[in-house]
């Protein structure tokens, strides 16, 4: 697991490489804004070859912060991950290693007939029953979870992860109300509570798509305020203590997608300075949870010469449009760190080199709202 002394000891280790703000706090101690995703690539062993050198790099370059989840190329990601962290020339205290559970897994292929491959898998052995899934293929029950959780310690190599989310908890709302997803989410909290006293995960938070973002009552919505909340309660019902391990949230933030900053959905927390509903972000940083956001270019789209419009781009930092995409998600407020899935070395490099550049203030970032 990743410790403080660790954790500053990789940031000294740059000195002044990089801009104003590229380390920031989370957890025990400080990560990089720019983090290595692995959704994206094929489960071929062509893609976990040029992944791997890509996540050793990031490794070696500046980036402590790497994101996969158990169903990531049909859980081929996580043991890509793995080896990535025995190969580089990096202690593994001093990275963050975060991983979800929710979706069920292939084991390193796409089944040809994924029904079959999750009944003969997953229901007849006993591991989630029918009435547990949705869209048949998702599930966040204390049993699952713990049993995602194991697989992902074993796909990984690792005694511990340092954030484990509840992947995308808003797809069990196809099938039950909104009160039940909260139920749902606090016996999985109380799950995660107890492996965090086992020293299995360091904390835990939710990776969304939707639930964050979307207007309040929408079909997709999560309350963070209530998520939280449950929490909260879980970790008073685990103890030793009334503290809790919820720390981090994750969801899609880019200039093409700013509902997290622009859309009032979230009830403002206690004590905070505000008349009425804030956003996503504002309350995360109430609260004091990390925001790790994911689509920071729009998975490449943003990429590209004129997709972030010209104004805004004019506004922001960096060599490249890709550099002032990912400057851009690095530069909204309580956002902790941005995560940038690449297989390419080249590409790599040049997010990496998006944290030599300062981002925005925040005076700066509202301004390009107004």
């Amino acid at each position: 697991m990743a410790t403080r002394e660790a954790l500053w000891g990789y940031r000294n280790r740059f000195g002044d490489a990089f801009g104003r703000t590229y380390f920031r706090r989370f957890g025990p101690g400080v990560v990089s804004s720019v983090g290595i995703g692995t959704y994206l690539g094929e489960p071929t062993p062509a893609v976990d070859e040029a992944s791997r050198e890509s996540i050793e790099l990031a490794l070696r370059s500046g980036v402590n912060h790497v994101d996969t989840a158990a169903n990531y190329r049909c859980g081929r990601a996580e043991r890509v991950v793995g080896e990535a962290l025995r190969a580089a020339p990096v202690d593994r205290e001093s990275v963050v290693v975060a991983t979800k559970g929710g979706f069920l897994p292939f084991d390193g292929e796409r089944p040809s007939d994924p029904s079959a491959y999750v009944r003969e898998r997953f229901v007849e052995p006993g591991i989630v029953a029918p009435d547990d899934l949705a869209n048949g293929a998702h599930a966040i029950t204390p049993e699952f979870l713990e049993w995602s959780l194991d697989r992902s310690l074993d796909r990984l190599g690792l005694d511990s992860v340092d954030c484990y989310y509840v992947h995308n908890p808003e797809t069990q709302l196809a099938v039950r109300s909104r009160a039940d997803v909260y139920d749902a989410l606090g016996a999985a909290f109380e799950a995660l509570e107890r492996r965090r006293a086992a020293g299995d995960l360091g904390a835990y938070g939710v990776a969304t798509w939707d639930a964050f973002r979307v207007p309040e009552g929408g079909d997709r919505y999560l309350s963070l305020a209530e998520v939280l909340s449950r929490a909260e309660a879980a970790g008073e019902a685990v103890g030793p203590d009334d503290d809790h391990g919820f720390e981090a949230v994750q969801l899609p933030f880019n200039v093409a997608m700013a509902d997290a900053f622009t859309r009032r959905n979230q009830p403002a927390p206690p004590g905070a300075d505000a008349d009425g509903p804030v956003s996503a972000l504002s309350f995360a940083h109430e609260a004091g949870l990390s925001v790790v956001t994911s689509a920071s270019i729009g998975q490449g789209d943003l990429a590209v010469e004129g997709a972030v419009p010209a104004d805004v781009d004019a506004t922001l930092a960096g060599e490249t449009p890709a550099q002032r995409a990912l400057n851009f998600a690095r530069s909204a407020p309580g956002v902790t760190s941005s995560l940038v899935g690449s297989a390419d070395p080249e590409h790599v490099r040049e997010n990496v080199a998006a944290g030599t550049f300062d981002p925005l203030g925040a005076s700066a970032f509202d301004a390009v709202f107004e």
